[in-house]
């Protein structure tokens, strides 16, 4: 077996690969032992592993026995001198004659063991028949029973190399860096040490490059990159570079030296691979790193977090990066909200929505109602919608959102139009949602089959430009609006907003951003930038609503800029429907 571990563990890596349970390997050792037994006439026979204090006994065939102390082990004298050790008759042997195993169960009285030996000659175990009563035992039994002792440490390589082996590089894979930093924590290693993953190409790369040029194109890149890894890195023989998946490498390694991911990012430098003569891919390599103490952290963990520091590095684009214990807390925190948030979704009630009125600036009086989520976590408290949401944009879950959505908003009208309740209420509905098929007939079924008036419902649109980018975006927007539904867009004014795109986009109400509103009082080219936007969006025939007015001042100077609607705090806090009744009984009240 090919050493992977510092010279003095190479043994002990051996044994416990042996000594661990294996029900596949282990029915193969059986199925060699009974071949043994028939070959040579002897009717029990049996795989000894041997530690520094216990024999281990696998693939037994008629031989009740599964462990022992070393010291009753009769294998540890095969293993102690090397090489095969027959006893005819262990009660006439002076070694053996007050042996308990000898004198009682299994009470053997024959014995021969051919020492199994790994590529480096380190013995890791026996092949060994054994019987009740004495045997002579000819040379060719001999030669046969070391015969069948070399096969069998060849089938053990070869099982090895193919389940610790990747097929394409050669080198040490996964499982064998997680045996590996296992290995370290049985041998009760205490230094620290560092696992550092490498990544030369990424999976949507490596499936780009398969696709394009053919996977023996991709395999001779990755052959090539594990070659030239060890260049490049300098690494001695006894140094082991792991494959850890497709283009992804590892390096486990005790130095400490603080510099040191950073020397070997430079040395690395960027991949260029030549793939033919006209055809060459430049690639990044990014490095993920974990310190640790074998002892205090198991293999897997070991793995997750640098993992973890790796993706990190390629979030953040940088060369490499350490674990972050912080930044890893929050993303498995984001994970968690994911999975939580797929079961709210699905039942209980710690999904729901609150309300926030539109006032029309003309009259005073309500004019409609937002619809905005919130999520009282049975755990976690109240989670805002700008923690949860983001998570979910890019997701399948963004679709189970926006119907969760809808279909409470439509409960709740419904029960408001049978108590001659009517405000329009405004729902946000994202660019993935617009874009997916069936969406504008499926929303109007459902409210039709909600026995709501289609006036009630409002459709804002998130992200303008990524529904200007995409064409089944447009697509269903135009149906929804063609349905009679009225549109409105968000956030205008905030970051770049391209106003070429209101030609193109079929909306009915422009919502301003609060970073348009906020200092409308304070600052005068805000106020500028406001007279001329709502001028023009006038000018447009676009309704104009300002969000985020917080203040009275701010509320009177786009009236008199001729803004028609507004939101915020000043007008009202989001409520829960029974609040917002309430709310409306002391509007009418005030205009009464």
């Amino acid at each position: 077996m090919t050493p992977s571990t510092p010279a003095e563990s190479r043994h002990q890596l051996a044994l416990e690969m042996l000594k661990q349970d294996d029900a596949g390997r282990d029915d193969i050792l059986s199925k060699f032992t009974a071949l043994a037994s028939q070959l040579l006439d002897v009717p029990g026979s049996f795989v000894s592993v041997l530690d520094d204090k216990q024999q281990y006994i696998k693939g037994a065939q008629q031989f009740a026995l599964e462990q022992t102390s070393l010291d009753d082990a009769l294998c540890r004298h095969t293993a102690s001198c090397g090489t095969l050790l027959v006893c005819r008759d262990t009660l006439q042997d002076a070694r053996f004659s007050t042996h308990p195993l000898i004198l009682a169960a299994p009470y053997i009285r024959f014995y021969a063991g051919a020492p199994l030996r790994t590529r480096d000659g380190a013995v890791i175990g026996t092949l060994c028949v054994a019987d009740t009563k004495p045997h002579e035992f000819s040379q060719q039994q001999v030669e046969l029973l070391e015969l069948l002792a070399a096969i069998m440490t060849a089938w053990l390589d070869a099982w090895y190399s193919s389940g610790f082996r990747d097929v394409v590089t050669l080198l040490p894979n996964r499982h064998k860096l997680m045996q590996d930093i296992e290995l370290l924590e049985k041998l009760s290693i205490e230094t620290p040490h560092r696992l550092v993953l490498i990544d030369c190409i990424n999976t949507p790369r490596a499936y780009e490059i398969a696709r394009s040029l053919g996977m023996a194109t991709l395999e001779t890149i990755l052959k090539g990159m594990a070659t030239m890894l060890r260049e490049r890195l300098k690494l001695s023989k006894d140094k082991v570079l792991y494959s850890v998946s497709t283009g992804r490498f590892a390096l486990l390694t005790s130095i400490q030296s603080p510099d040191w991911l950073g020397e070997v990012s430079e040395r690395l430098g960027k991949i260029h691979a030549q793939v033919y003569e006209n055809i060459s891919i430049d690639l990044a390599v990014r490095l993920g790193e974990v310190s640790f103490i074998p002892t205090q952290c198991p293999a897997p963990e070991v793995l997750r977090r640098s993992v973890s520091a790796l993706h990190e590095a390629t979030g953040q684009n940088k060369p490499f990066l350490s674990y972050d214990a912080q930044i890893d807390h929050r993303r498995n925190l984001d994970f968690r909200l994911m999975h939580d948030l797929a079961t709210a979704l699905r039942g209980g009630n710690d999904l729901y929505l609150v309300y926030q009125p539109q006032i029309s600036l003309h009259s005073g009086a309500p004019v409609g109602l937002e619809a905005l989520i919130r999520w009282q976590h049975p755990e976690l408290g109240n989670i805002p919608p700008a923690e949860f949401l983001p998570l979910v944009e890019k997701t399948s879950l963004m679709a189970e959102v926006t119907e969760w959505v809808i279909l409470t908003v439509l409960s709740q009208l419904k029960k408001w139009v049978d108590k001659e309740l009517q405000l329009p209420v405004s729902v946000n509905v994202n660019v993935s949602d617009f874009a997916r098929a069936g969406f504008a007939d499926w929303l109007e079924t459902k409210v039709h089959e909600a026995g709501v008036p289609i006036a009630l419902l409002r459709i804002e649109c998130l992200e303008t430009e990524k529904v200007l980018e995409s064409p089944l975006a447009m697509a269903g927007l135009e149906l929804l609006k063609r349905q009679g539904f009225s549109l409105s867009l968000d956030d205008f004014g905030s970051g770049y907003s391209n106003i070429n795109y209101l030609r193109r986009i079929p909306v009915d109400v422009i919502k301003l951003d609060r970073s348009l509103i906020y200092r409308l009082a304070s600052d005068e080219a805000s106020h500028t930038i406001a007279r001329h936007i709502i001028t023009m969006l006038k000018e447009l025939k676009y309704v104009v609503l300002a969000e985020g007015v917080e203040d009275e001042q701010t509320l009177l100077i786009l009236k008199q800029l001729g803004c028609d609607e507004a939101q915020g705090f000043f007008c009202s806090r989001p409520l829960l429907p029974e609040g917002l009744e309430h709310w409306l009984k002391g509007q009418s009240k005030a205009e009464g």
